[in-house]
């Protein structure tokens, strides 16, 4: 019997990549999307093959819509034994220039939409005594970064959500880790020009950008049986970066 992944973001880069090596690991893959319609269908038409596979989509500022999907999956693919929060949105300017509704959808987005699914996810996972659930993060959530101020303090708190989660959910042999992802290679830095990107390589000890599929890697560890023992830690995947 296969066992049901849902992947938030999912029509992304990183989120991309999560959902190929879920299903290639035996995952039914669940492809959430907000805005990436298409996307999430052609990747559920190429995992098609290998994978039973369903684009839904969903708000994470919108609880409704958040909840509406989980139990979509649940209807379609079953139950998820894997919830990965990877969906989110950044912000690039000055904190004192962002309007309420800017800061509020942000939060809503990378922090308190996946605490609200999350706990969905969680009640079932707590009757069935399993289950594994992956935040991804950002290393500005460890360090803070100027002129990303909320976007970094989302991520702060997704980081100590992870930590408390996993405590509390741990007697229930469910497993709670966080990925803080460095600098990626992904459309999200398609703003950055070619000398910011190479300004920001030559700090890092690796000497270059991450890729998706190394995040996805991890992911992907941290859903296995071989990662029973690892939970509410929070492991930095950015080549020594921060």
């Amino acid at each position: 019997m296969s066992r049901t992944a849902f992947v938030t973001g999912g029509s992304g880069d990183i989120g991309g990549a999560v959902c190929r090596r879920l299903a290639g690991e035996g995952f039914a893959v669940a492809v959430g999307y907000m805005s990436g319609r298409e996307a999430a269908e052609k990747l559920c038409g190429e995992l098609r093959g290998i994978t039973d596979t369903l684009a839904v989509g969903l708000d994470l500022a919108q609880p409704e819509t958040a909840d509406a999907a989980y139990s979509r999956v649940c209807c379609e693919l079953g139950v998820p034994d894997v919830l990965v929060n990877n969906a989110g949105a950044a912000h690039i300017g000055l904190f004192t220039d962002m309007d309420d509704s800017e800061i509020v959808r942000l939060v809503n987005t990378d922090l308190t939409g996946a605490m609200l699914l999350t706990r969905r996810a969680a009640r079932d996972m707590v009757r069935r005594h399993s289950g594994r659930i992956v935040n991804i993060s950002s290393v500005w959530g460890i360090a803070g970064a100027s002129c990303e101020v909320v976007y970094s303090a989302a991520k702060a708190g997704l980081i100590g959500f992870t930590k408390a989660l996993g405590k509390e959910l741990a007697p229930s042999g469910i497993t709670v880790n966080c990925i803080a992802a460095g600098m990626i290679d992904t459309k999200m830095n398609s703003c950055l020009t070619a000398e910011d990107k190479s300004s920001i390589v030559d700090g890092i000890p690796m000497g270059r950008m991450g890729t998706p599929e190394e995040i996805a890697a991890l992911t992907a560890f941290l859903c296995s049986d071989e990662a029973g023992y690892i939970t509410a830690q929070v492991i930095a995947c950015d080549g020594g970066w921060i």
